[in-house]
This record gives C-alpha cells, structure tokens and sequence, in this order.
C-alpha cells in the first residue's frame, strides 16, 4: 500500500530598509511585531559589532522599555564571538542554545541576531534547531551580509575543514538593514562584501553589472551612497532568485548564486580565513571566469575586461594559495572542485557565465582548464 502525502507551505517575510534602528523614534521593530503579542525576545550581538557601538546595548535596552509594549527584551544581551570562528565547530552554537533553554524561550519566542554573516549564520543555525526552530531576526551589519546573505534561508557551521556541513533552511521572520552598522567597516570589509553584488550583476543583471563598471573608483573609495545602492539592488535580485528560482531550498543541483564559489570556499580554508569569504569569491569568480573563457563560453576579451572591471573595485584577483600543490603536484584547489561535486549530490554543476547577465551550467570542469586559469591569473593579477 503506498499512501501519498502532498502540501505546501508559504514562507513569508520582509526585508526593511532603514538607518539608526534602535533610535526611540524609529518604528521598524514596532512594525515587524504588529501581530506578535509583546514576545520575549532573546538578543546575541556580535562581540565586533559590541565593540565598534559601545553604547548599542544601552540603546537597546532604551528602545525596549520606550516600546514595552511591543517586546520584552531577555537579559543580559548575549555578546557572542565574531568572524568565521564562532563557525568553526559547534561550541557556540550549543551555547547559544543552552542561553535559549535557561531563558525558557518558547516556540512563541524571538530570536534576534546582530552582526556579520558569519554570526547570523551560526545564531540562526542555533535557533533553527532549538525546539525544532524558534523565529529570528536578522539584522546584518556588513556590507556582505546586507547584500547577500543575511536576505536568504540558509545558516549553518563549518565541521572538520568543510563549509557549512552543520545547516539548515530556515527563512527568518524578518531582515533589517541598518546602514548605520556599515559606518565603521574598514575599507577592506567594505570592498569584500562588493563581490557578492558584483556577483548577482555578472549571472543575472546586465544594467547592475554596468553600474558597478561605472562606479569603480567610488566602489574602491567605498563612498557610501554608492555602497547603499548596491546593497539595496543586490539584496533584491538575491530575493528575486529566492522567490522565483524554482528551488529555494537547493534540492536540485543547479547554483547559480554559487558562481565563484566551489574555489572560494577551499581558498577559506587553506588560508585559515585570512581571507575574508568576499575576497575568497573575488578570487573564485576570477577562476571561473577565465575557466568559462577557456571552455568556449564566454568570449575571452569580455572575461577579462570583467575581470578588470572587479579588479578596479579594489578587489585583489590572486592569492599565493590558488598556486599551491599538494605531493603529487597537483593543485590543491582541486580538491574544492570535488567537495563542491560531493555536496551536490554527485554531479557537479557549476554557473559559468556566457554573457554579462546570464549564466549557463556547467557539468565538467577538467583540471588542464584549471591549471590554464591559474596561469592567466597569476600573469595578470599577481601583484
């Protein structure tokens, strides 16, 4: 006897723009909480974000008794570790969790996350799994997180040299997107989270790729009206993809949003994160670009005059590392083509682009094209 089991299951949640979230008169988090009924609310900063906004818990807290009726915040505020650390291994999640069982939130509760992609992702792992999933809120506080990640469903933890082998598909309650938190990003962090709108420009918008082109030196610059713009336009085709991709929760093999991504991953962890992951994907979409080139996808001359084009963003195309060879002299790199292969399933599919704007899949990526993308990388972009 077989007996069929069919349902859907609509995913709903806004993403707010906005500027000085915890100002008394800011309405965003009143507005997110219209329906909820004065919720407990459980708060996890960002020790990085602790510390670039000293006064942040206290404002915080301000808005909190000022707005009583709209949430009660749980105290302390939990300062958790930031970077890619507090993604290494399950630690910090699991005391995250043990935070949420001594508060004794409930499914009715709330989760808030603030701080980089990183800390969301490993904060909103913890509260996907805690009582089968409590809601969250994001509020990114990086360039890359604003404009890429923050936005989707996925969390997740690194284990054991692998990129987010612990996750989950858990679509948050709702995002805020605070430009106030970008003014403190170095300009390092603020050009490694460009990659990822230069990204979603190359495989999916033509008129965003051109902006960036012509933007260049106010990109490197970092000027900050510029910055907002490419949060807000890459955020939205990030949404697009999400709603109208056909397959929100990756059960496919098809990736697009995963263009650079299969060489920045193994670049993270051969240089022990001293690469930022936007500087990682800078380098992978080099790769790939010039891989996509030498296949006969995509037109030589265009690849590079993209290239050149993130290059001029203040975005470095080379690391030592993409050369490195393991005993048998082979590149090392290699390696993350067959993590990424395993982790689809199998069959490898890559997003190669074939003109500015549109990608096409890619099922065989052998190792001589590689080797040749490595050598046009490194005569053209090793400093």
């Amino acid at each position: 006897m077989i007996l069929k089991q069919k349902f859907s299951v609509m995913f709903e949640y806004n993403v707010v723009y906005t500027s000085n979230l915890f100002s008394i008169k800011n309405t965003a988090l009143k507005k997110i909480f219209n329906q909820a009924q004065n919720p407990r609310v459980m708060i996890f900063v960002d020790e990085n974000v602790a510390s670039s906004f000293p006064l942040l818990q206290s404002d915080i807290m301000d808005w909190a008794t000022h707005h009583q009726q709209v949430m009660e915040v749980v105290t302390p505020i939990g300062i958790i570790p930031g970077g890619e650390k507090i993604k290494n291994g399950l630690h910090h999640v699991e005391a995250m969790i043990a935070s949420m069982a001594e508060a004794n939130l409930c499914r009715h509760s709330y989760v808030m996350v603030i701080g980089g992609g990183a800390v969301l992702d490993a904060a909103g792992f913890a509260a996907s799994i805690f009582h089968r999933g409590i809601r969250q809120i994001r509020v990114p506080t990086t360039v890359l997180s604003q404009d890429d990640s923050a936005v989707g469903v996925k969390n997740g933890v690194n284990y054991n040299g692998l990129k987010n082998l612990y996750g989950s598909f858990f679509p948050p309650e709702a995002v805020i997107i605070d430009d106030r938190f970008l003014s403190t990003l170095n300009l390092r962090d603020i050009r490694s989270g460009v990659a990822e709108a230069y990204k979603v420009a190359v495989i999916k918008d033509a008129e965003l790729y051109d902006y960036i082109r012509t933007n260049t030196q106010a990109i490197k610059d970092c000027n900050p009206e510029i910055i907002s713009q490419l949060v807000q336009r890459s955020s939205k085709l990030h949404l697009d993809h999400i709603r109208t991709g056909g397959d929100p929760f990756e059960r496919g093999s098809s990736r697009p949003l995963d263009f650079g991504h299969w060489s920045a991953h193994k670049l993270e962890v051969m240089t022990g994160n001293d690469l930022r992951h936007g500087e990682a994907v800078a380098i992978g979409m080099a790769m790939d670009l010039y891989c996509a080139a030498l296949l006969g996808m995509l037109n030589m001359n265009l690849a590079e005059e993209m290239l050149f084009t993130l290059a001029d963003c203040g975005l470095a195309l080379w690391h030592p590392a993409i050369d490195s060879r393991n005993n048998a002299g082979e590149l090392e790199i290699l390696e993350g083509l067959r993590d990424f292969q395993e982790h689809l399933g199998g069959e490898l599919t890559l997003a190669m682009p074939v003109e500015i704007g549109r990608c096409l899949d890619c099922h065989d990526l052998p190792a001589e094209i590689v080797e040749k993308a490595v050598t046009l990388m490194k005569k053209n972009f090793q400093p």
